[in-house]
C-alpha cells in the first residue's frame, strides 16, 4: 500500500484505480486556496482520501487532514478553515461523520456538516457536552484554528456497520484527551488515531494531558492488529504500528532516564535541558499550558 499525494485533484475524485500501490508523496508547488495538499491511500472499495488544511503552513502542528472512507467522514476540521472545507465537501456524498474528541481542530465544524450534509454527527459520550455547550479555547489555539461552533450529537458507538459491511470499532485512548477516542478498521487494518501519535517523540505536553494515561492508551492501541495509521496532523503512515511502537518505547525511555536522573539528585530542570533541552517560545506565549516542563515532570513521576 503506498501513499499518494496528488495535485490537480478534487476530494471524492482519486485518480487511482489500481490493486497494486505504487506512488511516492510529494510536495505541492502550488497552494490550492487554503487545501495544502490532497491524499489518496489508494485501497480499491476502502480507499481513504484526505486533504490538509491550515491557516498557517508552519508544520504540522498547524495544519489539519479531513479523512473520508467511502462516504464517512473522520473529523471535520478547524473553523477558520470552513470556506476551504466547504468547497471540498461541496458535491461529495456524506452520510456520516465521526468525530474522534471535542477539540476545535476535530470538532469544529460538525455544526455546519451536519447542515450541509443533512445529518446528525457521532461523538465519543464523553466530548458531547463541551461539543454542545463549546468552551474557553485558549488564545493561541483560536488564533491557529477559530473555536469550535456548539454542535449537537449523538453518541459514538462502540462499534458500528457500515453500509457495504464493513466494520468501524470505537477505542477509548484517554491521555490527551479525556474523550479521545481512534476508530479502528479491523477488516482493512486501519487506524485513525486521532491525536494519540503525531510524531514517534513528544517533547512538550498540554497542561491538561495525562502522561499515564497516554501511555496506557498506547498499550491499548498496540494490541490491536492494525497496519495503516491515518493521523489528522502527520499524516498517512504506512508502517503505522511500527511507528506508533517506536513512541511508546520512546515514551518509557523519557520516563526511566528522567526518574534516574532524579534519583541522582538532578533538578527538573536540570533533566529537562538533558532530554529535551531548554524550554521554547511556546511555552511563554501559552503561559506553560504547553510546555516541555509540563513532559518532564509528568515524567519523573512515572518512571
Amino acid at each position: 500500500m503506498v501513499i499518494s499525494v496528488i495535485h490537480g485533484w478534487r476530494f471524492g475524485h482519486c485518480p487511482f484505480h489500481s490493486a497494486v500501490h505504487t506512488a511516492q508523496p510529494v510536495n505541492d508547488d502550488v497552494i490550492l486556496m487554503a487545501v495544502l495538499k490532497h491524499y489518496c491511500y489508494d485501497n480499491g472499495a476502502h480507499t481513504v482520501e484526505g486533504f490538509r488544511v491550515g491557516r498557517f503552513n508552519a508544520g504540522i502542528n498547524t495544519t489539519f487532514i479531513v479523512y473520508r472512507v467511502g462516504d464517512t467522514l473522520i473529523d471535520c476540521g478547524p473553523s477558520n478553515q470552513w470556506r476551504f472545507i466547504r468547497k471540498e465537501l461541496g458535491d461529495v456524498d456524506i452520510q456520516r461523520l465521526l468525530i474522534t474528541h471535542h477539540h476545535e481542530d476535530h470538532a469544529g465544524n460538525a455544526s455546519r456538516i451536519a447542515e450541509m450534509k443533512n445529518l446528525l454527527p457521532y461523538a465519543p459520550e464523553l466530548g458531547q457536552q463541551k461539543i454542545a455547550t463549546g468552551y474557553r479555547t485558549p488564545w493561541l489555539q483560536q488564533l491557529i484554528w477559530g473555536r469550535l461552533i456548539p454542535a449537537r450529537t449523538q453518541p459514538l458507538p462502540e462499534s458500528m456497520r457500515l453500509d457495504d459491511g464493513t466494520e468501524i470499532i470505537a477505542v477509548h485512548t484517554p491521555g490527551h484527551a479525556k474523550d479521545l477516542t481512534c476508530l479502528f478498521f479491523p477488516q482493512q487494518k486501519y487506524l485513525f488515531s486521532g491525536d494519540m501519535y503525531i510524531s514517534r517523540s513528544l517533547k512538550m505536553l498540554r497542561a491538561d494531558e495525562n502522561l499515564a494515561q497516554l501511555i496506557t492508551s498506547l498499550e491499548t492501541l498496540l494490541a490491536l492488529d492494525f497496519e495503516v495509521l491515518f493521523c489528522p496532523h502527520n499524516g498517512i503512515v504506512e508502517k503505522g504500528k511500527q511507528a506508533l511502537q517506536d513512541k511508546y518505547n520512546n515514551l518509557i525511555k523519557l520516563c526511566q532516564q528522567a526518574a534516574s536522573l532524579h534519583r541522582q539528585g538532578s533538578t527538573e530542570a536540570e533533566i529537562m535541558l538533558s532530554l529535551v533541552g531548554k524550554e521554547g517560545v511556546l511555552a511563554k506565549i501559552t503561559g506553560g499550558n504547553f510546555s516541555k516542563q509540563n513532559l518532564i515532570r509528568q515524567a519523573i513521576a512515572l518512571g
